[in-house]
């Protein structure tokens, strides 16, 4: 059995782990807010592009050009934007979104290339031997679009350059503060949404909704990726704060059952002494 100062040592060991792991709770409490406010202003702005994108793309003559973004090819070559954090310490959040890439990797049978965005996803696909196009890391909490225009340049020329056929997009969506769920889907070529009948709108577009289509796509393409990114984001602060708060409850459990060790040990030594001076004193008698 242990001493009783390896015991002490041990608590406060773990009392001061219970310390950090709090702070950290709170930093990420602090950071989560503030993410989730960004992230949920942002969702009615995606929401409304997608569906003025949508009235463009039903307004295009026959006779005019496709956008190079939104032509559709077989896909010979796939791309996946890879988004997660640059951090650990958020529980299941990057095993699983890094696992809902793998799986959607194995069930494709032509090449792949990945654009990580993020440390922990880059660290993962370099580990396991994929394509990294390109790698973008340390973006922060607060990002603006100006750190995402280059992540949505590489892309979008790569595309029209056609050495990629399909851009996809994986990251964590955030739910709840208890809930994030990792999602793929399509980002190139872009595929208009149908506008249901009551939010359908007569806009007007000067000088013609060609132009205005050619010159949304890519704001499209930049602003899609800039809100998945703030989606990650509250997702990763939201998982951190629940894994810290599990970790620091842990730590104190772990505290009782030590000190609860330590008063055990520390009554058998005095009961163990009580007899010895016990039996010292009988012992002269």
């Amino acid at each position: 059995m242990a001493t009783i100062r390896e015991i002490r040592r041990r608590i406060r060991s773990v009392q001061s782990t219970a310390k950090i792991t709090k702070a950290m709770e709170m930093i990420a409490a602090s950071k989560m807010r503030r993410a989730q406010e960004r992230d949920i202003a942002g969702r009615p702005y995606a929401d409304l592009m997608r569906q003025v994108l949508a009235d463009l793309a039903a307004q295009r003559q026959e006779d005019e050009d496709i956008h190079p973004l939104l032509v559709q090819r077989p896909a010979n070559r796939i791309a996946v934007i890879h988004i997660t954090p640059d951090r650990g310490l958020c529980g299941g959040l990057n095993a699983n979104v890094n696992r809902r890439a793998t799986s959607f990797i194995l069930e494709q049978s032509v090449p792949m290339t990945i654009v990580a965005v993020g440390r922990k996803g880059r660290d993962f696909m370099v580990r396991y031997g994929q394509e990294v196009r390109a790698e973008f890391t340390y973006l922060g909490d607060q990002p603006s679009v100006a750190d995402i225009l280059p992540i949505a340049r590489v892309v979008i020329d790569d595309y029209s350059a056609g050495l990629v056929d399909e851009v996809y997009l994986c990251y964590t969506e955030f739910v709840t503060t208890m809930t994030q769920r990792p999602v793929m889907w399509r980002l190139l070529p872009v595929e208009p949404a149908t506008i249901e009948a009551r939010l359908n709108v007569g806009y007007i577009y000067e000088p013609s909704a060609a132009s205005v289509l050619a010159g949304l796509l890519p704001r499209f393409i930049e602003m899609q990726l800039y809100h998945a990114i703030l989606e990650s984001i509250a997702s990763e602060q939201s998982a951190r704060m629940v894994a810290m708060r599990a970790a620091t409850d842990n730590a104190n459990e772990l505290v009782e059952d030590l000190t609860l060790t330590y008063n055990k040990v520390r009554q058998e030594m005095i009961t163990k002494e009580l007899l010895d001076i016990t039996g010292g004193a009988a012992a002269l008698v």
